[in-house]
């Protein structure tokens, strides 16, 4: 019987060494989790039987260090959860890895060539909450839009002095001050809308408007200011409106809204027009809560869908496999899918990665721990083949 306990030890024992032995040589290993033999007593009836492993379970519990790597593609999770891949073959892998890059189709895959999931997006570009598949990149260009909008915000001086001479844009004594904006047409080629701003009276304003120096097409719009400097008229944005050769016509709607008239020099706050050229897809952006972004040559982004992230009741038991990444199992329960930073769900780090759990300085010294029980139970084998051997000498 001695025999027999002793070499359970010795499996027992050699299981802990394998543990040990995997965690060390993945201590740089991206999203690992440290795993732990555990042993139970073994009896037959009353009769001691020696040792078992009873499970070998993971850390989830302990994050690795996150540490920034400069890499857009990079993310980490900040708290609970699993990145959700798919394989080629169909099977849905769950892992804490977080390096990813796009293949020659644009689409978004980690190390291993499994495929990121996520939320999609429609043809408008808007985001499908609750339709996971495979997240990717448009490689089109993306399309010049005319400018419609320009959001103005500035302070015009109250002391300044009035002007009563006709407004005249190369003569600077007919306005006070003046602000040129860049806008765009349907076909991405750009336009300056210059803004003439003239004292008339007391709280009173002219604003002339210039679309590429043309003079013979002045756009003129009143301004007046309450006693306490707000604005008190328009009330609704003014239309410029031209006609750009080659290209739609353009309708822009210029919003005062917020400009004031203290005591101090002119200033603008906001000057926002909404178009921009055309663009070349130039990187891809991932924000902390997942969202994931396309962006472009003229400093443009477009929605390319939403990282989502999954959890289980008892991630213990899921299904360990190869690349990091672990399976569904009957035991783990179904996975709960949502956005990152939603219900349990952590964050998203962009631009880092979680490393391994691993302590090594624990794990050397469980090592030594390991070896002493192997050579201890070694040693109880030596000592009963002694036993055994002097039994056989007396008879």
């Amino acid at each position: 019987m001695s025999f027999n306990i002793a070499l359970s030890g010795l499996d027992a024992t050699n299981s802990e060494l394998n543990t040990i032995s995997h965690n060390i040589a993945n201590a740089s290993t991206y999203g690992f989790k440290s795993g732990r033999t555990e042993f139970s007593a073994v009896y037959n009836g009353v009769q001691a039987g020696g040792v078992e492993v009873a499970a070998i379970s993971q850390n989830f519990d302990k994050d690795g260090t996150i540490s920034n790597t400069g890499r857009a593609m990079d993310l980490a999770i900040d708290g609970n959860g699993f990145f959700v891949t798919k394989d080629s073959l169909g099977q849905t892998l769950y892992t804490r890895s977080g390096v990813f890059s796009t293949d020659k189709d644009n689409f978004v895959i980690g190390n291993t060539g499994a495929n990121l999931q996520g939320y999609s997006v429609d043809s408008n570009n808007k985001l499908m909450n609750g339709t996971v598949g495979n997240i990717k990149i448009s490689s089109a260009s993306l399309a010049a839009k005319a400018t419609d909008k320009l959001d103005f915000v500035a302070n015009f001086d109250a002391s300044a002095k009035d002007i009563t001479v006709a407004f005249d844009s190369t003569n600077t004594d007919t306005f006070n001050s003046s602000y040129t904006s860049k806008v765009y047409d349907s076909l991405g080629n750009s336009h300056t809308v210059t803004q003439y701003f003239t004292k008339t009276a007391s709280n009173s304003w002219n604003i002339n408007t210039i679309v590429d120096g043309d003079t013979a097409n002045v756009t003129t719009q009143a301004m007046t200011f309450n006693t306490n400097g707000s604005l008190a008229t328009p009330t609704a944005p003014y239309t410029v409106a031209f006609t750009p050769t080659g290209a739609d016509a353009v309708s822009i709607d210029i919003d005062l809204t917020g400009s004031t008239q203290f005591g101090a020099e002119f200033g603008v706050s906001t000057n926002s027009p909404n178009g921009y050229t055309s663009g070349q897809l130039s990187g891809v952006r991932v924000e902390d809560n997942g969202m994931v972004y396309a962006t472009y040559t003229n400093g443009q982004s477009q929605l390319q869908g939403q990282v989502v992230l999954a959890n289980f009741a008892n991630p213990q038991a899921l299904a360990k496999v190869s690349g990091t990444a672990w399976t569904q199992s009957y035991s783990s329960g179904a996975p709960t899918v949502g956005a990152p930073g939603t219900g349990v769900l952590g964050d998203i780090s962009p631009g880092a990665l979680e490393g391994s759990n691993v302590n090594l300085t624990n794990e050397l010294v469980s090592l030594m721990t390991a070896q002493r029980n192997y050579q201890a139970n070694a040693k109880t084998i030596s000592t009963e083949d002694k036993l055994t051997q002097s039994l056989f000498n007396a008879i």
